[in-house]
This record gives C-alpha cells, structure tokens and sequence, in this order.
C-alpha cells in the first residue's frame, strides 16, 4: 500500500489519467485527423499534456505551498492549452483557441512555482 496521503494519490491519479489521454489524443493525431494543420496542432498538445503530466506526477509526493501552486497551475493551464487546441481542432470551435494563450502562461507559472520551491525553505 503507498504511504502517500488519499490527496496525493489523487493528484497521482490526476497525472494517470492525463498521460492516458496524452497518448491516446497523440494516436488520433497521427491516425485519424486528415488535415494537417489539425493533425499537427493535437499532436503538438498531447506532447505537451504528457511532459505536464509528468510534472504533476513528480510534484504529487511534494508538499509545501509552491508544490501546491505548481499542480493547480498545471492543471488550469493543461486544461486551457491542451483543452483549447483540442475543442478547436477536434472539435470544430474556433473561438476556443482564444484560452490557449492563458493556459500557456499558466504553465509557465507552474514551472516557476517549482523552482521557487527548490530555493525557498520550507517548499
């Protein structure tokens, strides 16, 4: 049984989950989306959900507030960047890639929240 706590086996889980669908959305890219461009942009954020999922499941056994703000902030911005070039390319909405700026920002706080964490006491 792991010794992490329910909250971090559910991020842990969280991280499961993405890299599963990073995957699968990586193979409709290359498998089944016909139009290039599309094609290209689902395979470009599956890529980009898988290393973030990665990063979630690394800070899953971290506590500490920075920790803390790096999962939320990659959750938020995987969501609006991934999500959006998802339901604008899979989808068919366009206006759903106006998210896809603040999801990246997002993610770039997330990484910066984890750097703070390795030189602050506490974190």
């Amino acid at each position: 049984m792991s010794s992490l706590s329910p909250p971090f086996r559910a991020w842990r889980l969280l991280a499961a989950l993405l890299g599963l669908s990073a995957v699968a959305l990586a193979a409709t890219a290359a498998h089944a989306i016909a139009d290039v461009k599309a094609a290209q942009a689902v395979e470009r954020a599956a890529v980009m959900q898988l290393f973030h999922a990665l990063l979630l499941l690394y800070t899953a056994s971290l506590s500490g507030l920075f920790p803390r703000l790096t999962r939320w902030l990659t959750v938020v911005g995987v969501t609006l960047f991934c999500g959006g070039v998802y339901t604008k390319y899979l989808l068919g909405i366009p206006a759903a890639g106006s998210v896809v700026p603040a999801g990246g920002i997002s993610l770039m706080l997330g990484w910066l929240m984890l750097g703070l964490s390795s030189v602050t006491k506490g974190n």
